[in-house]
Order: C-alpha cells, then sequence, then structure tokens
C-alpha cells in the first residue's frame, strides 16, 4: 500500500512542478491538444459511419427478419465503438507523446536537472531523428502488448458477473502499467535503456507503477483532462523512473528554479551519453 501512495504522490509532484513552470506547462498542452483534435474527428466519423461499415461487412444478415437484423447489427456497432474508445485510451498517451518528443524530451531534461543533486540530466546522446525512431518503434511495441490485453479483457467481459466487477477492475491496471511505461520512456531512453530493461524494472515494482499508472488512466478517459495532465504526467513519469533506477533526488524540487530553463541554450562542451551533461536541443 505505501507503494501505491508514493507512486500517486509522484503524480501529484508532476502537476505541482509545471504549475510552478507555467512556460513549459504552456507548450507542453500543444501536442496533447493536437492528438485530442485527431482523436475526436475519428470518433465522430466512426459515430456517423460505423453503421454502415458494419452493414457492409455483414452481407449475411440482409435477409434476418426485424428485429433480428437491427439487433445483432446495433450490437456490432457499439461494440465496435467502445473498442475505439478502448484504443484511444491506450494510444493517446503513445500518439501524444511521439507528436511531442522534443517538447517533452526538454521537459523531462529540465525536470532531471532540476531533482539533481549536481544539477545535471542524463542524456542518450543520439540525433533527434533516431530518438523519434526509437521512440516510434518502442511504442508500437507496447501497443501491440496494450491491444493483446485490450482484445482479451474485452472478451472476458462477457462472461456473468466476473466481467462486470473484476474485469474492469484489471483493464484499470492494466491500462496504468502501459500508460507508466510509455510515459517513463522518455526519462529511461534518454539514460540509453532498451524496452526489455524498461518492462524489467517496471515489472520489479509494480505497486509503485500502478500507483502512478492507474489514476492517471481514469482520468485519461476525459480526453479533454488528460490534455491539460500530460504535461504533469510527463514531469511525474521522470520522478518516477529517477525512482526505479535508485538515483538521489532532492527534496526540494527546485523550489527556487527559473521556470524558463529548459529554453535556454545550455553550454555543450565535452557532453556526451556518459558524462550526463546538458542537452543542446530547445524547443522555443
Amino acid at each position: 500500500m505505501r507503494e501505491l501512495g508514493v507512486g500517486f504522490g509522484y503524480l501529484l509532484k508532476g502537476q505541482r512542478w509545471v504549475v510552478r513552470h507555467g512556460r513549459q506547462f504552456g507548450f507542453g498542452l500543444l501536442p496533447g491538444l493536437i492528438t485530442l483534435v485527431l482523436y475526436a474527428a475519428a470518433l465522430v466519423a466512426l459515430a456517423v459511419w460505423g453503421g454502415d461499415l458494419i452493414a457492409w461487412s455483414t452481407p449475411f444478415a440482409d435477409d434476418w427478419s426485424s428485429p433480428w437484423q437491427g439487433l445483432f447489427r446495433g450490437l456490432l456497432t457499439a461494440v465496435l465503438f467502445a473498442l475505439a474508445l478502448l484504443l484511444a485510451v491506450l494510444t493517446f498517451t503513445a500518439v501524444t507523446l511521439l507528436i511531442g518528443q522534443p517538447f517533452y524530451e526538454s521537459l523531462s531534461e529540465a525536470v532531471d536537472r532540476d531533482v539533481s543533486p549536481d544539477g545535471t540530466a542524463p542524456e542518450s546522446g543520439l540525433p533527434l531523428w533516431r530518438d523519434l525512431w526509437v521512440s516510434a518503434r518502442d511504442s508500437l511495441r507496447i501497443l501491440v502488448r496494450a491491444a493483446v490485453w485490450g482484445v482479451l479483457l474485452f472478451a472476458l467481459g462477457f462472461l456473468p458477473f466476473v466481467g462486470q466487477t473484476v474485469v474492469p477492475v484489471i483493464g484499470f491496471f492494466v491500462t496504468g502499467f502501459f500508460l507508466a511505461e510509455e510515459l517513463t520512456a522518455i526519462a529511461f531512453q534518454r539514460r540509453g535503456l532498451v524496452l526489455r530493461e524498461r518492462l524489467a524494472l517496471l515489472r520489479s515494482r509494480k505497486s509503485l507503477v500502478w500507483g502512478f499508472g492507474t489514476p492517471l488512466g481514469l482520468a485519461f478517459l476525459v480526453p479533454l483532462v488528460a490534455v491539460f495532465l500530460m504535461p504533469g504526467a510527463v514531469v511525474g513519469a521522470t520522478l518516477l523512473a529517477r525512482d526505479l533506477r535508485g538515483e538521489e533526488t532532492t527534496q526540494d524540487m527546485g523550489e527556487d528554479t527559473e521556470p524558463d530553463r529548459v529554453h535556454e541554450v545550455p553550454d555543450t562542451a565535452g557532453s556526451g551519453p556518459a558524462d550526463g551533461t546538458r542537452s543542446d536541443r530547445i524547443t522555443s
């Protein structure tokens, strides 16, 4: 139970950090807003033409008598829309992180510098295009895992009693785990951890990960809320990653930190993947 509380605490600390650093919060909103518009357009299109799609894909039901044809196709349309909503929740973070990779990477670096005792932040040393490629590749692998879990849980949802009680709870914890993985991937990738190593770290302290990701997953069910929580979630995930790695963190969370540090051009002399110096990327 203590680990659950610690994980939830990182989520709250992340939100407090972005409130104190207003400019980073504003820049961090942009990727979420773009993703929200794209997803909303896709869901509206599905709501308008989903029935036609189901009718086209079930020609064998054309000759069924009423009301069975309408009930059958109506159920399939509802199932299709429910699956789309589930995939939207599971993929919203991945797509937003992919769109906002430069924004969130700089934000995560700023947090590392803020809470690190020596004021430095690890960096991958990879060019931006390579970081984007690794992020997209790993996100696809996670989405495949999440989709398998989603289909399995959806099928189990038809079981009497268990499907309406136990399965939804398991679904929220599964969603929370994958959300935490996607968000901590930014900090872990800068530290040179591959997907297998990241998953091993997260599985080693599931309660901590669930305490962070499960409440966030519940909040992300409301798309507009997800947009506003995303910058703070990235900050909290960076703190979570430091904890999982056993890295020392200052307790004051950088109360006197300049709000615009992430947009300054740092000194990159002697920087490299192993020396933990600041990144030379800027997002402004």
